[in-house]
């Protein structure tokens, strides 16, 4: 699980998005271009050529 207070303050570093924890996946997800960043011991890895591309949600 990552610190509510952290998300809050962290953005995509590709398009400065806001983001989503995913206890699923135990990654990290853009909202607006659906980047998702891999989370490894507690950390997000926030580097753009570690990301992977993720499905848009539709609205």
């Amino acid at each position: 699980m990552i610190d509510s207070k952290l998300l809050n303050i962290l953005a995509c570093p590709a398009c400065k998005g806001d983001i989503e924890y995913d206890t699923k996946s135990n990654s990290v997800r853009c909202i607006d271009c659906s980047l998702v960043y891999p989370v490894i011991d507690g950390i997000p890895v926030m580097l753009v050529d570690k990301a992977e591309k993720g499905e848009k949600d539709e609205d």
